[in-house]
């Protein structure tokens, strides 16, 4: 290489430092400052000076009643709700047993002395066994509206027992438990779990408490899963089952969303594959995920009417002035969502999160998916028709579709072992989470397996997949005319 080369080289390369250090000075000092992005470094540094585990169990939430999923409630401590502890091994679907479990449960109402006055109610994904007040817990439950004299699930006349599921942080066994074989926590190492394994534990609770049959069966959501679930393990042991904006197979865009929520979250740094319960929680991507998770619990209609396109007061800024748009939160909507992600990021354990959300993708009542996991023989099932002069749940103004779902047939295989179980369908037109017409399929299903006592009702309004939260008149008069 000539020497005037060589020169010229270095000249290009000395020149280029020089204007990377001048870029990269100018770059930092003309930063442009984004207050919603901040905040997590600030969450992050809040945090530091404390511990996390001390962060949830004391926190108050809030929020309006209106605002999520589940109403908010104070997080319930060990001493507000029972916990069973059974030592022996619990069956799981997927994986090696459960070598032993716990249970946290609480309940209302008065156990009759032939015990046949039970009803088991079943939460949604991050719900606790706190459904409503209790003299231990004066705070309002998540379906606080719902149970007591007189209401949808009277304490008067049943005796109600609601759990936190398996694979949940709310005093039942999941990933933030201690693992007894390590003395840890089990983190990652947390068996996969399935809908079925979560009622398999409750049954054990039952069992417990000498309760031999269910009145009935109550869910919403994943509960409406669960409830599906009870009387398909234990058809025997379950009187009346309702299910309230469930379904019967998850569909496609309901595990899309799930997994865009998990995705997020487990892209958080903090996550650390799991095992971040000796440090900081993946509070940004838990944020995130529920940010993902509020859009679909309600409606398009619901936001127009709530938010519309109104946009966030700006105090420092003089009304005459014209508006400058920013990239963090600038419509109402947008305020909305940061808000809940904020309320949500540190309430609830990130890994009951993912997996939970994975059970929920995983239930499948279909005779092939049964068969395929060992929950059903192939021999067990009778052939049913696919003819279209079955009973369907359609009406004139929801005629049956020209082309029903493939699956459809299959699915009523399925549910042969329900055949015999009064049961209750409720769907919401506007839910985009557990679509209507997934409640019509189940009711179609259920009907075509032989079930003469389906009652199916769909729910107007803009509320979507809360409505089950929210519409105490037609909801909670629903399901008390068909209980009583």
């Amino acid at each position: 290489m000539s020497l005037l080369k060589f020169s010229r080289e270095n000249l290009i390369r000395s020149s280029f430092r020089r204007f990377a250090r001048s870029y990269s000075r100018s770059a930092i000092t003309k930063r442009p400052h984004f207050p919603c992005v901040e905040a997590h470094a600030v969450r992050e540094s809040q945090l530091r000076q404390t511990t996390f585990s001390s962060i949830p169990s004391s926190a108050q939430d809030t929020d309006d009643l209106e605002s999520g999923p589940e109403p908010p409630y104070a997080r319930p401590n060990p001493k507000s709700y029972h916990v069973y502890h059974d030592p022996a091994p619990l069956e799981l679907t997927y994986a090696s047993p459960l070598l032993s479990f716990d249970v946290a449960y609480e309940t209302w109402g008065t156990l009759s002395s032939s015990k046949d006055n039970v009803i088991l109610l079943h939460t949604g994904l991050s719900a606790s066994s706190h459904a409503a007040s209790t003299a231990l817990n004066s705070a309002p439950g998540w379906w606080e509206k719902f149970i007591g004299p007189g209401k949808a699930l009277d304490t008067n006349q049943y005796f109600i027992v609601c759990t936190n599921v398996i694979g949940g942080c709310y005093g039942s066994t999941g990933p933030s438990s201690i693992d007894p074989t390590t003395g840890t926590h089990y983190a990652t190492n947390f068996p996969i779990i399935s809908i079925f394994d979560m009622v398999r534990a409750q049954f054990r609770l039952l069992d417990h408490l000498g309760i031999d049959k269910l009145y009935a069966s109550v869910g919403c959501s994943m509960g409406g899963m669960q409830s599906l679930a009870a009387g398909w393990l234990h058809p025997e042991r379950v009187g009346k089952i309702v299910s309230i904006s469930g379904t019967a197979r998850s569909s496609p865009s309901a595990v899309a969303m799930r997994y865009a929520q998990r995705s997020v979250l487990m892209a958080d740094p903090n996550w650390n594959y799991g095992f971040y319960y000796n440090g900081l929680p993946p509070h940004t991507g838990m944020k995130l995920a529920r940010q993902i998770a509020t859009i679909t619990y309600r409606s398009g209609p619901e936001w127009d009417l709530r938010f519309g396109r109104q946009m966030r007061p700006i105090l420092e800024q003089s009304p005459d002035m014209p508006r400058t748009p920013a990239l963090c939160p600038d419509f109402l909507i947008e305020t909305y969502l940061d808000h809940q992600g904020e309320q949500f990021c540190l309430k609830y354990d990130a890994n009951s999160l993912i997996y939970i959300s994975k059970a929920m993708d995983l239930f499948d009542l279909t005779a092939s998916s049964l068969t395929a996991n060992h929950l059903l023989s192939s021999s067990s099932t009778l052939s049913i028709s696919a003819s279209p002069s079955h009973k369907t749940s359609h009406s004139k103004s929801h005629p049956p579709p020209v082309n029903p779902a493939p699956h459809l047939t299959d699915l009523a295989e399925g549910m042969q072992p329900l055949a015999k179980i009064p049961t209750l369908v409720l769907g919401v037109q506007s839910d985009i989470l557990f679509t209507v017409e997934q409640q019509r399929e189940m009711a179609d299903a259920l009907r075509m397996a032989g079930n003469e006592q389906v009652s199916y009702y769909e729910l107007g309004g803009v509320w979507g997949h809360d409505t089950f939260l929210l519409d105490v008149l037609n909801v909670g008069g629903a399901i008390r005319g068909f209980l009583s």
